[in-house]
């Protein structure tokens, strides 16, 4: 066996003592790119999924923007526009993502996940990855639908509209891997869409916080669904600044969610 070695050795193919390819894990970049990329895919390829983040965001984009029936600011197609894209940061952050981390704890896929030599935080940010990369995909169907219907949007308010919906996923993403992670997948399909509903009609998102009875809009306001539809109706409807209110409640969920999530998230 030595004999072999030290051949090898001569012909330059590996190190006496080693081995090639070297064993060990990949880089962590490479193993992000590719947890991202596969969770981007499961997620755009699960009907209930795509249901939630593109089908019925479009049709409100399209009913709200026609149909009159909710007193909204004018151009109403900005005003709906806001409120469309902070339902789907919250559809695709929150509530796919909690639903989806419910049942892959329940089927094993993150225990077996972290056996491997992917880091538990790492695969937390595969996941995070594919939620923008999914927010991406809405923010440009979406954009290109409202554009359609007449929605010319103010350059000075887009910056404040990416970092708002930065902020906006790494809040709702943080509370559906809390979700997710505790709870039984059963009690987080439940769960999740209830609260799903519940801040579309009551959170601010269709209803602008102007609008509702004054002791749910100062609920509403302190609620990450609140803080980005706010925030967003006034960087693409005024085309101004948002103030620092949307912006510190968005930031304060994200940490807090995060804090809780991992310390009390379980792979099982």
């Amino acid at each position: 066996m030595s004999d072999l070695t030290d051949g090898a050795a001569r012909r330059g193919t590996f190190a006496p003592g080693t081995f090639l390819p070297a064993p060990g894990r990949g880089s962590l970049g490479r193993m992000l790119r590719i947890q991202a990329a596969t969770e981007t895919r499961l997620a755009l390829r699960n009907g209930e999924q795509v249901l939630l983040t593109l089908l019925i965001p479009i049709v409100l984009l399209v009913g709200l923007t026609g149909l009159r029936f909710i007193p909204l600011p004018e151009p109403r197609v900005a005003s709906v526009t806001a409120s469309v894209l902070a339902l789907a940061v919250m559809s695709t952050a929150f509530t796919s993502q909690a639903i989806a981390f419910g049942f892959d704890r329940r089927y094993g896929v993150i225990r077996r996940l972290a056996a491997t030599a992917l880091p538990r935080w790492l695969l937390v940010a595969g996941r995070i990855a594919a939620v923008l990369a999914v927010v991406v995909v809405q923010l440009v169907v979406l954009g290109l639908i409202a554009v359609a219907l007449g929605w010319r949007p103010d350059a000075a308010g887009l910056g404040w509209t990416l970092l708002l919906m930065l902020l906006g996923c790494a809040a709702f993403g943080a509370l559906g891997i809390l979700l997710g992670g505790t709870l039984r997948a059963e009690i987080v399909l439940a769960v999740a869409n209830l609260v799903w509903f519940v801040l579309l009609l009551g959170g601010g998102i269709v209803i602008p916080l102007d609008q509702l009875p004054a002791g749910v809009a100062a609920v509403a306001s302190a609620l990450p669904s609140g803080a980005l539809a706010s925030g967003l109706r006034s960087a693409l409807v005024e085309g101004t600044a948002p103030g620092i209110g949307p912006v510190l409640v968005l930031v304060a969920w994200a940490v807090v969610a995060a804090g809780v999530a991992a310390r009390t998230v379980r792979l099982r």
